[in-house]
Order: structure tokens, then sequence, then C-alpha cells
């Protein structure tokens, strides 16, 4: 709580230094935030061979707050823009005591409306657009983590220290991104892993044509699901590219092959109210990455274990998420015209997803299921139950081929005061 009230008053003292020195008598600058959380109950059938403190856990009940999320912001004068998110992911029985992060914390000026640039640690980045989604408004239970493609490798959950342009014109909203990596200390071995070297610019856009109602490009986080408020129809492109970003061993050796990363996406995006008050959200996208040769990453989301995992998966609720190679990715969900649950009215949304990737270092394909129901509260994300599935593939070790599925189910509650 201490950090929250120091930045808070960071933010206070810069908003009125700027503010006090232009437009002070036309603009009255005002200062907004909120918090967000997200709470998971969650049952998990681990991996073989997991291990929690060198305990073999085959299985595994917990309660852990998957997100923590405080934006604090203010629009300081007509042309400035100030923005800031504390907070963090995964707390749980692993973390004491649990520390807030200054996840966010950068200045836009607007020059036009379709020129807009942009300074300071943000997410910010192009590719497509679950790379910038809210989390606060998501229709799945969990976002698509595999199009946060270098999360925890050489981002900060996603974010970089950068600058950006972005605006809108027409049907057309644009985003470029310059953003500097952190630096990776520990060297590959083998394997082709992030560069230990001096971290080159990370460069990226995403372009997208909205057909019907425009998104608003305010922050750089995209709504999963507007229900039955909004009706959207976007298709997108864009691409990532690090020079030097991959390499297979220590960047100090002269044997050492160094790879570039390049990505590049295709996507579109529908949400559609219907005539009986109730709406569907679809979501299609390719995309297309390369890392280097053969590079694969197991993740798992919020994952209890600490160690072991003798399946190619690892340990925990791990599956090979990310790679080079291509994937498609779908997203589809209905929304039911709000009812009355327990004399309360609720919007229930029933969702599926599904993520089938083709990584060069796999033998098989990789396709992971996730199905969810959303029961929104008065309509809105402000007070959401979601109970959730998912069911993964778990790869054998040796032939690197799938061998079974494994699942994992979730109750969150997700709540923000405002």
């Amino acid at each position: 709580m201490k950090q929250i009230k120091k930045w808070l008053l960071v933010m206070v003292l810069f908003s009125s230094i700027i503010s006090n020195g232009q437009e002070k008598k036309k603009f009255k600058p005002e200062i907004k935030w909120n918090m967000t959380s997200q709470i998971w109950l969650r049952y998990s059938d681990f991996n073989e061979g997991s291990l929690i403190n060198n305990e073999i856990t085959n299985n595994f009940m917990d309660i852990s707050i998957r997100r923590l999320r405080i934006p604090v912001y203010s629009q300081i004068t007509p042309k400035i823009f100030v923005y800031a998110i504390f907070g963090g992911n995964n707390y749980n029985f692993k973390n004491k005591p649990f520390q807030l992060e200054v996840l966010d914390l950068y200045l836009e000026y607007s020059f036009h409306k379709a020129f807009e640039v942009g300074v300071g640690k943000s997410g910010w980045q192009g590719l497509n657009r679950w790379n910038i989604r809210s989390s606060s408004k998501m229709m799945g239970l969990d976002s698509p983590l595999f199009t946060l493609n270098s999360v925890e490798k050489n981002d900060d959950l996603g974010r970089l220290f950068g600058a950006w342009v972005k605006g809108q014109f027409g049907k057309f909203d644009y985003r470029f991104t310059f953003n500097r990596p952190f630096i990776i200390t520990t060297a590959p071995n083998g394997e082709v892993n992030f560069s230990n070297n001096l971290p080159r610019v990370k460069y990226s856009s995403y372009i997208k044509y909205q057909f019907f109602e425009h998104e608003s490009n305010k922050s750089a986080y995209q709504i999963g699901t507007y229900g039955n408020t909004k009706k959207v129809f976007n298709i997108g492109a864009g691409f990532q590219f690090q020079e030097n970003a991959t390499s297979d061993g220590d960047a100090m050796l002269p044997t050492t092959t160094f790879y570039d990363m390049k990505h590049w996406a295709l996507d579109s995006f529908l949400n559609l109210p219907l005539a009986n008050d109730a709406a569907i959200t679809a979501y299609l996208g390719y995309y297309d990455y390369d890392f280097g040769k053969d590079y694969v990453r197991n993740v798992g989301a919020n994952n209890p274990t600490t160690s072991g995992g003798t399946d190619f998966n690892g340990a925990g609720v791990a599956f090979p998420m990310i790679g080079t190679g291509t994937t498609w990715y779908m997203q589809l969900g209905y929304a039911f015209k709000m009812t009355e649950i327990l004399e309360q009215p609720v919007v229930i949304q029933p969702n599926i997803s599904i993520q089938s990737s083709n990584w060069d270092a796999l033998n098989d394909q990789m396709t992971v299921y996730d199905f969810a129901v959303n029961f929104l509260f008065n309509g809105t994300h402000n007070n959401k139950f979601s109970i959730g599935y998912q069911h993964r593939p778990i790869f054998d070790a040796t032939t690197i081929q799938q061998k079974s599925y494994k699942g994992m189910a979730v109750l969150q509650y997700q709540v923000s005061l405002k």
C-alpha cells in the first residue's frame, strides 16, 4: 500500500508541474484510477514428474491472485496524457511477500487524432490484436499467452521501454513502436534462446481497418468482448522484428550463431449485437513466428510447481505454447440476453478458444482447447464469475510426439473497484 501511495504522489506532482505551465485557466485536469483483481480457485492435473518443494505431486488444488491491476491516468492538458499501471501477476503460495510493480508509466502527446506520440514503459507493441489486450475485459478465462511471445524473457509482463506513434484516420487505426528489450544475463547453451548480447531495438507495427464502430486507441490494451454494446468488425496485420534477438550459445563466443526475430500476423475481430439482445464475439488469427532454428518454449499460466517434469512439456501445467512455426488461433463466444439469477441481472457468455500450432521443434501439431462460461453481473466485467477448463496436449520427451491430454479447471472471480 505504501508503494501505491508513493506512485500516486508521483503522478499528482507530475501532472501538477505540467498543467500549471499549460492552459491552467482553460483546462482542469482530473486524475482517475481503478483496481481490478482476478482470483483463481483451481484444480490441476500435473505433467508427469512434477515437483512442489522436491515432493512428487500428480494433482493439486490452489487459490491465487492471477492478476492485480491498478491503472492511474490523467488528461493533464488537452494535448498531454499520462498513464500508469501498478500491479502484478501470479500471487500464490510461492510468493511471500507480494510485491507491486510499476508495469506502465508513460506520457503521450497528441498533435492530432491521426498522429500521437508516446514515450515511457508500456505495452505498446505491434503484431496482432492480442499482444495489446485488456486483461480486465477478456472473453476467455485467460488471455492467449502465446501472443506475448517474449513474455518474461526480455520484457516485463509484455512491457518494454520505448517510443511509439499511433493514430486513427478514416477507418484505419495504426501504431508503430520502437522498444529496447531488457538485458538477458543467462547465455543459451546449445539450444536457441534469447541472446545475452547488447539488446537491439525491437520494431513492431499493427494496422487495422474498422468497418463499423471505431474502437478507442486511448490505451494500448484492446477489448476482448463488448457484449451487445458495440458493433465492431476489424481486419488487421502486423509485424515484429529484432536483430540478433536469439542465439544458440554465449554471445561472447565466436562459434555462436545469432538469429533475427521475425514475426508477422493477420487477424480479424467481430463483435455483433443481435436483434434478440444477445451478441456474438469471434476472433480468427494466423501467426508466423521465427525466433531461430527449432526454438520452442513451454509455458504454464500461474504454474504452481517449483521444478521437475519428465514430459517434454516440463513441470506442472506447462505445454509447448510458443515457438518457431505457424499458429491458427480462434475464439468464439455467445452472450445471451440478460436474465435474472437469484434476483441479480446476469449475462451468461459461453465461449471456446483454440490454439493450433505447427512448431518446427515438435513432431506433431500442438493444439490446446480452452472452454469457459462467463457470468457477468449487470452485463459488465466489473463483477464477473467465470468457469473454465483447459485441455492441453502432453508430448513425449524422447519422441517429441503427442502422447495424451491433461486438464486444468478454474473458477475465477473478477472484481473492479472504481
